[in-house]
Parts: C-alpha cells; structure tokens; sequence
C-alpha cells in the first residue's frame, strides 16, 4: 500500500479525530451505551417512532459528520436493538461527506416498540484508507441537513 496501512479506527484515533459532533466519551441512556467505544462511536437517533412488526421508517441522527477524505465509514447495528428484531440499513459513509445520517430502520421482529429521540441507534466503524480518496463525496446528499431525508434520484428537482 503507497500511502499507509488500511485500518478500523480505535478509540484513540476517533478521539483525536472527532468526526462527528456532538462528540461523547461515552454515556448511557435507558440502558443503551452512545459516544466512544472501543473500536468505533454509537449514534444516537432524533425522532421518536414506534416500529410495528415489519414496518420501515427513515430517522435522522443527533450527530452531525465531517469526513476526512482518507476515511469511510460503515453503519452497523446495536445488539441490544437487533435482539428485538431491529434492521439498521448498514449503509456506507464516504469519504470527503458532510451531514447528519439518514438512517433506514425496519422492525424484522414480533413485537412493536418504541424508540424514543436521543436512544442509541447505530454503531459506526471507522476505517481508515490506504491513501486518500482522489475524488472525495460531492454528491447530491452532500451537507444532508438533519431529519429523515427521502432518496433522491436523476431528475428529482429536490
């Protein structure tokens, strides 16, 4: 590799990182963790849904991401959520993107539940590149505001 060693981020690299704000150490809220963990950074969601079984919704994420252009990273789901069924989209974030994350969350389970606005929704693994992106994300959902945002598609005036 020309540029470095391709890696996941730990705790220390994150840290001196910061690629999200607000940046949490770590804390816990109705017995989920959120902020720094060991090898990665739990997120946490704004809006507050209920999820039936087998119901999709979009949600947004209380922190905001600024990307550096020699990191991408990926979305995962939270154990103690997939225990109950929930299916966070393990969507990648690319590097050089700006915004607060648009999540797709899906109930696979039997029961509903609630999820409530600063719960803890996903956790995101940061890797780092070889080398830089030569082209870093400029896309259309570049600088993505907070709050669920819809797909967009060629043609869309959006």
């Amino acid at each position: 590799m020309a540029g470095g060693k391709a890696m996941i981020l730990s705790a220390q690299s994150i840290r001196a990182l910061r690629p999200v704000e607000p940046f949490c150490e770590r804390g816990v809220i109705r017995g989920r963790s959120y902020g720094l963990s060991v090898s990665g950074y739990d997120i946490r969601v704004t809006e507050t849904i209920t999820l039936m079984p087998g119901q999709f919704s979009l949600v947004s994420s209380v922190e905001r991401f600024t990307m550096p252009d020699n990191i991408l990273a990926l979305v995962k789901d939270k154990s103690s959520w997939a225990r109950l069924g929930l299916s966070v989209f393990n969507t990648v974030i690319e590097p050089g993107w700006c915004g607060y994350l648009t999540l797709e969350l899906k109930n696979q389970g039997n029961q509903g539940f609630r999820i409530e606005s600063g719960d803890p929704i996903a956790q995101i693994l940061f890797h780092r590149l070889d080398e830089p992106a030569e082209k870093p994300y400029s896309g259309k959902y570049q600088n993505q505001q907070s709050g669920p945002q819809p797909a967009q598609f060629e043609g869309d005036s959006q």
